[in-house]
């Protein structure tokens, strides 16, 4: 059985100490680094874009796993892809000719991640999930950290994995939004795969610790 996955999400890092808290994940039992880019129109806060994208892969050792939560993200496979993304994520409910983005993903060398918001049911995955390396499910409405996790999220990770087992996929689940150590192992016991954590670990006092006691937990 292969190992369960953290992902610090670093929209909960401290802005004025970047290279201090990607540094941290390199040392820690974390396995990727997960980037939040939002615009401002798809979901309803900006964070931040490429620059910053490219000044945390100048010191980051780990996976790169890019969320874009943007409008029309096509227009920017390329450009991730050359600053170092590993894994793109693009929205359901963003693109209109979803397989023809996720072949453009692929065809630039990275993974292919979809992404679905809490309202959009498992099943519109189905004709694609073969071409899928990643889903990720939003455990809260996608646009600001710190939210608190809607419950249903469990049901619909157990659905996922039903829908992967019976097409013989290799997807991963991945679960985005108020995962703490309340929740971390029975999303992982209801199929999940990687978890990614933001304010958890950054408001944490002792971060390394936490990750730690994450990882050993949904890996016992």
């Amino acid at each position: 059985m292969s190992s369960k996955l953290i992902a610090p999400s670093i929209l909960a890092a401290d802005f004025g100490n970047l290279q201090r808290d990607v540094e941290m994940v390199n040392n820690s039992e974390a396995d990727w680094f997960h980037i939040d880019i939002m615009d401002g129109v798809f979901v309803p806060n900006i964070s931040y874009g490429m620059p910053v994208l490219e000044a945390i892969t100048k010191h980051a050792t780990k996976t790169i796993d890019v969320h874009l939560m943007i409008v029309d993200p096509d227009r920017y496979i390329k450009t991730f892809a050359e600053i170092g993304s590993d894994i793109l994520t693009v929205h359901y409910e963003a693109c209109t000719h979803l397989h023809r983005t996720l072949q453009a993903i692929k065809a630039e060398g990275m993974k292919a991640g979809v992404a679905l918001n809490p309202h959009t049911n498992v099943n519109v995955l189905e004709d694609i999930i073969n071409d899928i390396d990643v889903v990720l499910i939003m455990s809260v409405n996608p646009g600001f950290g710190g939210q608190s996790f809607i419950e249903n999220t469990y049901n619909k990770v157990k659905k996922l994995k039903e829908l992967i087992n019976k097409k013989g996929a290799s997807t991963r689940i991945e679960i985005d939004g108020g995962v703490t150590d309340k929740n971390a192992k029975a999303l992982i016991d209801c199929g999940a795969d990687v978890l990614v954590a933001g304010s958890y670990v950054f408001k944490s006092t002792n971060q390394l610790k936490t990750i730690s006691d994450i990882k050993r937990s949904i890996n016992s």
